[in-house]
Formats: C-alpha cells, structure tokens, sequence
C-alpha cells in the first residue's frame, strides 16, 4: 500500500547542505512513498503546512536538528500523524534517543515503517522532545556560534561548555516534583524528557523517551575545578554519584528561581521562570529501528505497532 509523506527540511542544518538525500528519496519512492519536500524557513512555515496538507498525508518526516524537530510537535499532535526523523543537524539528541545513528539507517526505518509511541514534554505550553535548560546549559547553548557547528559538530559543544563556565551566575531554585518541595542555590537545572541532550550527554541514567516522567538534575554552585571533575558523570548521567547534584523524576515539576531565568528547550529559547513541567505520556507515534527496544521503556514492548 503507497504512504504520502510531506518531508520538512532545514536548509540552515549542519548536513542539510551536504547530505545527498537523493539517492534515499529514490529508495522512498521505490518502496511506494510519495514524498513532497518543504525547506521550511521557520516554525510557523512548517506548522502552517502541516496543518493544511494533514489530511492528504500518511507521514511527516523532517530533516534537520532537534529544534526543527520540535517544532513540529505542535501540529504533530494536532493533526495525529506519525513522525520520522532525518539526522541532519549538529547534535540529533532525539534521533540517538531512538537508536537511529545515520541517514541511511534513517530511511531504512521510514522503509519499515515500525513505529513505537514517544513522550513529549510542556513547559509552560511549548512542547519539547529531549531537555529543557536554564542557567548553564542555556550559556553553552548562547556560546555557540553557526559556522563553529559546521565545522566542529558535536565537538562545538565541548567548547562552547568552557566559555560558558565563565559566564555561569548562581540562582536560588524552589521545586515541586508531584508533591514533594525542595529549596537549594544552583548554577544549572535541566529537566528531561528524552535521554539525550547536548550531543550525547545523558540527562539520567535509566532515562527513556517513552517512560510516562520527566527526569530533573539540579547542578549545586562549585568551583571551576570540581566542575570539571564532574563532566564525566554529568556526561553519562551518573548524577546520583555526585554528592553536589541534585535528581529526581516526576510527572510534573514546578521550578521558581530567584532571578528569573530564560529557558531553552530542544536547543531554542521558549519561556522563563517561573515554570511548570509536565510529561504527555505516548503523546506521538515515531519510526524507530526494530532494535531500539533496548533504547526504550519497558512500558512499550508489548505495544509498538507495524503499518504497512
């Protein structure tokens, strides 16, 4: 049976310019998918197309990074259609979270058409797929620089970190996880939805992208050198190693701090504090390899789905 897909495609992603997508659109058409391409300039670009063309659409499949990914969240949900990824961004953090590792692989899931529900986060309305940051993260994310991601990739990130520990201020943080209240002073505070954030950190160790709760870590102020000291367990989400990190999961997260902080979700400015979290659970179905079981919750074993 033919599928319709409409493909959105930044043309400012790290790949976007160099990927040879045709050799991969043609595997898509032998395989009986029409496919229409948009190179979206913005959000608002693809939500508009979504929405108008949803009805005559079987699939989105969108090519990019993880903030064109997110954007279509919204018209996703709405619209109720299945979503495929392309990895062509710097980071592709939702793309490893599913296990698909490059845009061959890519097209081989769209081609098998395996599906699984995913997650999807809300602060304050805006809906994100892996982590939302304030204090640090938000620095290293304002200290990258466009051209430095094309040419370093992942690397990027590793260097924007270290320009942004020279810019890291403290805040006061109150939280509410469900029912429980905690008050501590902090210099970074992420809260997760996926598992992956920032080229392959782990927001926590046992976190999945379809496990019904948001999981949060609260970086307490430190010196420069203990800081460093660290960036291996924060990278492989071993916060509860770390006597000066804070972590807990929940299915709704209240955050104030004082000051007021901006907050970043899926690598994009969204909100500010104060802010309220919550997870949707199986709020989208996804095209995932065969063999991300492993990368997935328990909960969605005995629940994917195949549509052929």
């Amino acid at each position: 049976m033919s599928r319709r897909a409409l493909l959105v495609l930044n043309p400012n992603s790290r790949n976007g310019a160099e990927a040879d997508l045709d050799s991969g659109l043609a595997r898509l058409e032998a395989a009986g998918i029409a496919v229409k391409t948009l190179c979206s300039q913005g959000s608002q670009e693809t939500e508009a197309a979504i929405r108008q063309q949803h009805k005559s659409l079987d699939l989105v499949i969108v090519g990019g990074g993880d903030g064109t990914v997110s954007s279509t969240a919204r018209a996703l949900i709405e619209s109720q259609l299945p979503l495929a990824v392309l990895p062509l961004g710097t980071a592709n953090d939702l793309a490893r979270s599913l296990g698909i590792v490059d845009l061959g692989q890519a097209f081989d899931v769209i081609i098998d058409n395996h599906r699984q529900a995913i997650d999807l986060g809300v602060v304050n309305g805006h809906y994100f797929f892996n982590v939302a940051n304030m204090g640090l993260g938000v620095k290293v994310t304002e200290a990258q620089d466009s051209d430095i991601k094309k040419r370093w990739g992942v690397f990027s990130y590793l260097r924007a970190f270290f320009i942004a520990l020279g810019r890291a201020q403290k805040f006061r943080v109150d939280l509410t996880l469900d029912d429980k209240r905690y008050r501590m002073g902090s210099i970074q505070l992420a809260v997760g939805n996926g598992r992956y954030y920032g080229g392959g950190n782990l927001v926590a160790e046992e976190a999945r992208i379809n496990d019904a709760k948001l999981d949060l870590y609260c970086l307490r102020p430190r010196g420069l050198m203990e800081l460093l000291g660290m960036a291996l367990l924060v990278r492989n989400g071993k916060h509860h190693l770390a006597k000066r990190i804070f972590s807990a999961s929940a299915e709704r997260i209240e955050i104030e701090t004082k000051p007021g902080l901006e907050i970043h979700a899926d690598g994009e400015p969204v909100t500010e504090t104060p802010a309220t979290f919550k997870v949707i659970p199986a709020a989208l179905q996804i095209l995932v390899p065969r063999n991300s079981d492993e990368l997935l919750s328990d909960r969605e074993k005995d629940n994917d789905t195949d549509s052929h």
